[in-house]
């Protein structure tokens, strides 16, 4: 049987390995909408993008201005925040070192890369120096992934996948949340040339863009993203596919340890709801609520696996 701080630690590599992919996507994104949108989104966009990772008190106390040259730095590579990607990446890493012995050379690789492609790069002055930082990023991720992948079938990779999809449907609900109910101005008409702008911004962040339009036809509408982003399995980050994909990892984790409980029974409950759910229950009944509620049960689920597997 695997030890419990094992178990803990692989279970937290995924989910820190997650999170900083996610907010090196949410900076990618927030910089394209700014630079490309039709009318440049400016504060309002960073405003959000600090906001998705409830991190705005955060950078309010540190009395700067609201834009990309402040904001930027501060998400990538703050060592006061938790939520930075460095500081994400180091968590992963320490994670990772607590468990080398576990991993493949592959997914420690991985995972160090990207933490040395933050620490020693700095914070690129323009934009195109930026974004390719970010990509690296993007792409030590993709290499995890794929490690992970190729791992053996063992609670080491179950663990870690486990991780990253509690962490994933948490970022995709956050990111859906905050983006259509912040970043709208009042005075724009929904619809509209801004309001196309930030859907699409919310696609480019989940990198879901070519796939939104193969399976959507007639251009971007709320309503249809969001079916897509909650109820869509074939979307990797949607909220129904990492729920399926965290219950066929604890099932997997059950069969090998013979260790069911109560997170089971979670997220047996959860992913039999969303395949129920249809997008105009969700928007009739108000989105911003059924959001914070899927938060809320995430939220539970991952105390259950804590629980469950004695991580603490």
């Amino acid at each position: 049987m695997m030890l419990s701080r094992t178990a803990a630690s692989l279970y937290w590599l995924g989910r820190y390995a997650e999170r900083a992919d996610f907010s090196a996507r949410l900076i990618e994104a927030t910089v394209r909408l700014d630079a490309l949108s039709t009318r440049p989104a400016g504060s309002a966009a960073w405003a959000s993008a600090l906001n998705v990772i409830d991190a705005g008190e955060a950078f309010a106390a540190l009395g700067k201005h609201v834009e990309q040259r402040h904001v930027a730095p501060f998400l990538l590579c703050s060592p006061d925040h938790p939520g930075s990607i460095w500081r994400c990446l180091e968590a992963a890493r320490t994670n990772a070192r607590a468990v080398r012995m576990a991993l493949s050379r592959e997914s420690w690789s991985a995972i160090n890369n990207a933490w040395l492609r933050v620490s020693t790069g700095g914070v690129p002055k323009d934009g195109a120096g930026l974004l390719a930082l970010l990509e690296g990023v993007h792409s030590s991720a993709l290499s995890l992934t794929g490690a992970i992948e190729r791992m053996l079938k063992h609670p080491s990779s179950m663990f870690m996948r486990l991780g990253g999809a509690i962490e994933r449907v948490d970022n995709t609900a956050r990111l859906l949340d905050v983006k259509y109910h912040i970043l709208l101005p009042e005075e724009e008409v929904v619809g509209g040339v801004l309001d196309r702008d930030q859907w699409t911004t919310i696609l480019q962040t989940v990198s879901a863009v070519n796939a939104y339009r193969f399976l959507y036809s007639g251009g971007l509408n709320a309503r249809n993203v969001i079916e897509f982003l909650v109820l869509r399995p074939e979307l990797p980050r949607s909220l129904i596919a990492g729920a399926q994909e965290a219950l066929e990892q604890l099932q997997h984790i059950a069969e090998v340890t013979h260790n069911f409980s109560a997170a089971d029974s979670l997220a047996m409950t959860r992913l039999a709801v969303l395949r129920r759910l249809k997008v105009d229950a969700i928007i009739g009944e108000g989105l911003h609520e059924y959001l914070e509620d899927f938060i809320e049960q995430n939220a539970a689920l991952d105390q259950a696996i804590s629980t469950q597997f004695r991580f603490f």
